[in-house]
Parts: C-alpha cells; sequence; structure tokens
C-alpha cells in the first residue's frame, strides 16, 4: 500500500512538471548568454555547447532567447538595446494651420507618472536583486518561458562550474519531460 502511494506521488510530480515546462521552451534552438555574476554565463556556454541541445551563439540578433540572471529595468534597457523598436511611421504633414497647432500642443507623456510629484514612476523589480535565479526569455515574445533557482555550493571555480552543470542538467530534464 504504502508502495502504491508513493508511485502515484511521483507519477504526479511527474504530470505537475510537465505541465510547467512553457510550450515556447522546446522550440528554442540558438541562445544568446548575457553578462552574469561570478562569470556564470561562461560556465553555462560551456555546459550549453557539451550537452548540444541549444546553439550559444555571440550575437543576440541570431538567438531565439536570451540566458539572464537578472530582470528589471536594466535587463529591460539591456534588451532594448539589443532589440530596438521599430520606429514609428512618419506622420503626414498637416494640409491646413488647425492641424499645426493640434502638433504643437502635443507632449509625449510617459506611460506612468506619480500623482503626488507628477514626475515618471521608475519600475522597481525585485527579481534585479535575485542570487541564483537564471532566466530564459523568449526573443519572440519577451517572455520568461523557463527558470531555475541554483547557488553554488563555493566560490571556487569548481563551484560555479558544478552549479552551472547542475542549472543545464534541470533545464535537459525539464525538456525531456515535454518532448
Amino acid at each position: 500500500m504504502v508502495l502504491r502511494t508513493f508511485a502515484t506521488a511521483v507519477a504526479a510530480m511527474c504530470i505537475t512538471a510537465s505541465a510547467a515546462v512553457h510550450p515556447a521552451l522546446p522550440e528554442v534552438k540558438t541562445v544568446y548568454l548575457l553578462p552574469m555574476g561570478s562569470g556564470l554565463d561562461q560556465y553555462l556556454a560551456n555546459w550549453l555547447t557539451r550537452t548540444g541541445r541549444f546553439e550559444v551563439v555571440t550575437d543576440p540578433a541570431k538567438a531565439d532567447a536570451i540566458f539572464t540572471d537578472r530582470l528589471g529595468t536594466a535587463f529591460e534597457e539591456k534588451w532594448k538595446e539589443m532589440y530596438p523598436p521599430p520606429e514609428p511611421p512618419k506622420p503626414e504633414p498637416a494640409k491646413d494651420d488647425a492641424a499645426k497647432k493640434d502638433d504643437k500642443k502635443e507632449t509625449k507623456t510617459p506611460d506612468l507618472i506619480d500623482a503626488a510629484s507628477g514626475s515618471p514612476v521608475v519600475r522597481i523589480s525585485s527579481f534585479s536583486r535575485g542570487r541564483g535565479n537564471i532566466f530564459i526569455v523568449s526573443r519572440k515574445t519577451g517572455s520568461v518561458i523557463w527558470s531555475h533557482y541554483s547557488m553554488p555550493k563555493d566560490s571556487s571555480s569548481k563551484g560555479h562550474d558544478d552549479n552551472a552543470e547542475r542549472i543545464v542538467d534541470r533545464l535537459q530534464d525539464d525538456l525531456k519531460v515535454k518532448n
């Protein structure tokens, strides 16, 4: 009876794990790694290359997804730098004076304004300060399609290498469940 309960629990965990994998993750073939704390990006590049599941690219324009250890304002700025939004179409010249006056009155306002001070709101994310978190962000959607938390056991090179191996092993496991 205990064995059957244990087997049922393991099966339930496997089903839960497969449901947790984002459907876009198996579609990722090429990845770009942003610089990470303690050089983790270098260790991850080594282990990702060893497994052969992803091609690690040095040009973010060739990547299907981005590995990062931070989210938030700094990441968003880096994202805009790597993938600038298309320029808006230029407006056609106004034909009458009333339209010209309306254009002059129009001012660009930030998306979020602090009601008390009237200044733009700076979004702060607790994700940007996280240690040990790894994220894969889809280039198509900008959504986090995989994440994992793993800390090195110590600060040695071997500790960071072992941590990168654990992260890649977890990613491989998550991909096996879905495929």
